[in-house]
Formats: C-alpha cells, structure tokens, sequence
C-alpha cells in the first residue's frame, strides 16, 4: 500500500498501541483519514484492510478492492510467517506481535500492523535480503501433520505485492 501514512512512525505507533496513549492517538488519527483514490474517498482503515485482503483474495474468494472482515483476519492470521514455517513465536507472526486472540476488537490493528510492516517496518526493510520474508502457508496449520506442515504450499509476500493506489478503486 504504497500511501505517506503508512510509515515507519505509524508503523511504531500500531507496535507499542497498547502501551501508549500517544501511539493510540496516532493510530486512530491516521486509520481514521480520508484519502482520495480514484475520485473516490476511502479512510486509511478501509485501505488497510483492502490490502490485507489482497493477500489473501484467492483464498477468501475476494474480489479486487473487497474489504477484509473481522473473521477474514482472524482465518488467515495463523498462516504468516516470518522467514520459515516454524510454529514458534519468533516465526508465527501474530505470535510474534503477541495476537494471541484476533477478534472485532483488534482485526483492524492487526491488519494495519501487517500492511505496516509490508510497507515501512521490519519485513519492508529485509525484504530483499530475504531474512525477513512474510510467508503465506495453509489455509489451517494447526491441524495439520508435522509431514503436512513440510510439504505445503507457501508463498512470500513482499512491498511489491502489495497493491499500489491505482490497483485499488
């Protein structure tokens, strides 16, 4: 999501949200501007949240500029990974970034959380090394075999996928 909000202050501000007023402010401030795409008005949330789903438009049978759900995030969550398909919380990103739940609440947060990574955080900036890689894995890790989990189809997702303001309408 190629936007001047979605940086690495924003960024910080969705990581340390539940420690600071200051970083609740910015998040609401920013997630709550309206931007123009297309000559259309959309806030930054609904931007957010239509990248996030197309991460994962094929799974979720999304169209193009479909806004994730609260339960389209909470089914996906547990398929990022960060640099290998581990089930740890130094590789589980939701984990990682201490999501233990995803519900009506905080869908919304973890998704920019992510899209913000994509864009200016961490993943953005190891993308190229390929340390960082955000990886896609099965639609339900959990119940699957230790065998499963090895052969499953995965894919990286870098800034470069995601979609650019004239990909979105």
């Amino acid at each position: 999501m190629a936007h001047p909000l979605i940086n690495r202050d924003f960024y910080e501000a969705v990581l340390r949200f539940e420690e600071s007023e200051e970083a609740q402010d910015t998040y609401y401030r920013i997630m709550d501007t309206e931007v123009e795409r297309g000559g259309r008005r959309y806030s930054v949330r609904e931007q957010i949240l239509r990248a996030y789903s197309m991460l994962f438009c094929d799974d979720l049978g999304a169209s193009a500029g479909q806004i994730a759900s609260p339960e389209d995030v909470e089914a996906t969550a547990d398929r990022l990974y960060v640099g290998e398909l581990r089930f740890d919380p130094q590789h589980w990103y939701r984990m990682q970034h201490h999501f233990p739940v995803i519900d009506e609440d905080n869908y919304d947060r973890f998704a920019a959380l992510v899209i913000a990574d994509l864009s200016a955080g961490p993943l953005h900036e190891t993308a190229a090394d390929g340390e960082g890689m955000l990886l896609v894995g099965a639609l339900n890790p959990l119940g699957m075999s230790r065998d499963e989990r090895q052969h499953q189809k995965v894919r990286a997702v870098t800034p470069a996928d995601l979609p650019g303001k004239e990909d979105v309408p």
